[in-house]
């Protein structure tokens, strides 16, 4: 008996990644962790899942640091999900442009509303348009900015 193929994200976590899973678990609605794997007492590795994607993390110094070529997109629903996950991202993080937010681990995170598809489709051309502009002008996305 052969088992499927399964695609997961590899995050390597220079320090203390027992504390990004638990802020993971304390921020997203939807997270399971199943496994931990320990090495002299510390978390070495653990596989787990947050709304459903699937992840492996592995703590060691000896890795890389998390760069802006590769971020995590939430695509979550209305202002007030926006709000409350950019600030807690955001409480030891770094902001960046267009719902772009950087973890306290140097994770990169895209916070975007799915209304948010609603204004960057309109079908009028220079509303789409102007509201591309906006979205270029913003750190985190804000509704109101946005011509229905």
């Amino acid at each position: 008996m052969s088992a499927p193929s399964v695609l997961k994200t590899f995050l390597w976590y220079g320090d203390d990644m027992e504390a990004a899973l638990d802020f993971y678990a304390a921020t997203f609605k939807d997270v399971v962790i199943r496994e931990k794997n320990y090495m002299n007492e510390k978390l070495f590795t653990a596989d787990f899942s947050i709304y459903g994607h699937e992840f492996i993390g592995m703590c060691t110094e000896r890795g890389d640091t998390f760069n802006n070529a590769i971020s995590l997109s939430i695509q979550c629903d209305g202002q007030e999900e926006v709000d409350r996950l950019w600030a807690a991202i955001g409480a030891e993080g770094e902001p960046g442009n267009c719902g772009w937010i950087k973890d306290k681990w140097g994770l990169q995170w895209q916070i975007t509303p799915f209304q948010m598809r609603d204004y960057l489709g309109n079908s009028d051309p220079e509303k789409a348009q102007a509201n591309w502009g906006k979205l270029m002008q913003m750190t985190k996305i804000q509704l109101s900015d946005f011509i229905a």
